[in-house]
């Protein structure tokens, strides 16, 4: 593979993770607007759409960050660096 097909690969890759993302993230907030007016109409009294919003929200952020934050933690960088380190290594 040459390197005009491998950076392609790598680009085609972060648009399929970056898509994901933005799925997660929309089918996150469509759902929880529904529990939330769900909620506000049968049991005012009762706030319970926290839970499933806070709980879904702490994957949204997990998700979000293993995709737009790659070069921030752990990241394609990082990973060159470490095979590089490692490669001098031996």
């Amino acid at each position: 593979m040459d390197e005009t097909q491998s950076r392609y690969q790598a680009a085609k890759a972060r648009v399929e993770a970056l898509r994901g993302f933005y799925i997660h993230l929309i089918v996150y907030i469509v759902v929880n607007v529904g529990l939330f007016l769900l909620n506000m109409l049968g049991t005012p009294d009762s706030l319970w759409f926290f839970w499933p919003l806070g709980g879904w929200g702490i994957a949204v952020v997990i998700h979000g960050l293993s995709v737009l934050g790659r070069g921030w933690w752990l990241g394609a960088d990082w990973e060159e660096r470490k095979i590089r380190e490692m490669m001098e290594a031996r």
